[in-house]
């Protein structure tokens, strides 16, 4: 917990390090970041066609008077106001500045928003860091170099640095500067502790966060019994955190927090608990970070799609990567032959509803492109074959484009809509 970046020189923290994200409470277990295709629920794809597919008459429709330079200013002045980091800073002041026991749920939840942007923070699960928020003090150093622990001084508390800077100088002449949301001072232990080295102020108004040593070691000592591992062949391969969305105690249960990239995947087709009801949704756009190629999820939705038990949890999951995150199979053609497969095992199993909701998703997802496609003579194959037209009382589509043909290479793909 202790461990500090090597280059901080790089970061740049801020109060609203994403002012255009709608704040979601930490108490609701939801994602608050769609992909740029847009983010949506199931029932979500019905809706979508009417207005992303059909062509809206706008003609007759009676012109409206816009708004006026004047509402624009006083909307962006409104806009200037609500996303002023200042503004932020000060509720969070406020919130630390309050004694322990007079901090309400709704200040730890201001705390632990600011406090989750900080290293020291960042390796630590929700429940500890909302622990954590309830018991820390604030306190402020005005002055450019004040000593603030001697060396071989005992410690009695752990630091965390939520303004300004502080330099550590170690008995062997060395010294080590640390900046906001670095933490130093005691270990998690009951166990004498002693400064090494002498730890100054750099800057001005340099603020702190402190936490008695009982407290330090009570919370990151319990933390054991908030968290569950699943153990396969002797490895650790998921951990899961208990958390309680309501004081009632009947919003309970685990939440994922850490596992192996194979466990991940495998955790998509099993029951979800109720706390952490958007497991899907987070996994498919957070998938990057972890998994080299998308591959080695659809190979194991595949897989798993021959087992009857599992095909309507391999199905929903598609569905939602379909209409969440498109681009991933837009623009990666194993992803589209993946996409291939999976509508022909839809209609070898006579799913015909999901069939026809994977093609609405789709068919709403889709972007406009322009191919070019060069013949050496008028007589020369196409290498893809057409379906549709008048006749047929639908549109134009694309049957079957041949793998490795110029078609394929041109980016002509099954399904493609002229």
């Amino acid at each position: 917990y202790l461990q500090l970046p090597a280059d901080l020189t790089k970061m740049h923290l801020t109060d609203n390090p994403h002012p255009q994200v709608t704040h979601v409470p930490s108490s609701q277990s939801g994602c608050s970041i769609a992909s740029d295709s847009g983010s949506s629920s199931l029932s979500d794809i019905y809706q979508a066609t009417e207005s992303e597919m059909g062509d809206v008459d706008l003609t007759g429709l009676p012109e409206a008077p816009v708004d006026s330079e004047d509402e624009e200013e006083e909307e962006d002045e409104d806009i200037d106001r609500t996303s002023d980091p200042l503004l932020g800073r000060d509720v969070v002041r406020e919130c630390l500045e309050k004694e322990p026991a007079d901090k309400t749920d709704d200040d730890i939840e201001q705390l632990l928003e600011f406090m989750h942007q900080l290293p020291a923070f960042a390796n630590m699960t929700m429940s500890v860091r909302r622990e954590l928020c309830s018991v820390m003090i604030f306190e402020v150093v005005e002055q450019a170099g004040a000593i603030i622990l001697e060396d071989g001084q005992e410690l009695d508390s752990w630091y965390v640095i939520l303004n300004g800077t502080v330099e550590i100088t170690y008995p062997d002449g060395k010294s080590e500067s640390l900046c906001m949301g670095n933490s130093f001072g005691i270990t998690p232990s009951l166990d004498k502790q002693y400064m090494n080295g002498v730890v100054r102020t750099k800057v001005d108004d340099c603020q702190f966060v402190c936490i008695a040593q009982q407290d330090y070691w009570r919370i990151l000592n319990h933390v054991e019994k908030n968290t569950h591992k699943v153990e396969e062949e002797g490895e650790i391969v998921m951990v899961k955190e208990h958390r309680e969305l309501d004081r009632s105690g009947t919003r309970k249960g685990h939440i994922v927090i850490k596992a192996t990239p194979e466990r991940l995947i495998m955790h998509l087709i099993e029951e979800h608990s109720i706390v952490d009801p958007t497991y899907i949704e987070d996994f498919l756009l957070t998938y990057r970070t972890f998994l080299t190629s998308p591959l080695e999820v659809g190979n194991k939705l595949l897989e798993w799609f021959t087992v009857d038990s599992l095909r309507d949890k391999v199905t929903r999951v598609v569905l939602l990567w379909v209409n969440n995150h498109f681009n991933d199979f837009e623009g990666d053609p194993a992803m589209t032959r993946f996409l291939e497969e999976f509508e022909k095992n839809l209609e070898d199993t006579k799913m015909k509803g999901h069939l026809r909701l994977l093609n609405i998703a789709c068919a709403a997802k889709a972007k406009w492109r322009q191919i070019t496609l060069q013949k050496p003579s008028r007589d020369s194959p196409l290498f893809f074959s057409l379906l549709g037209g008048s006749d047929k009382g639908f549109g134009i589509f694309v049957e079957t484009v041949e793998i490795g043909s110029k078609a394929a290479e041109a980016g002509l793909k099954r399904g493609d809509q002229v």
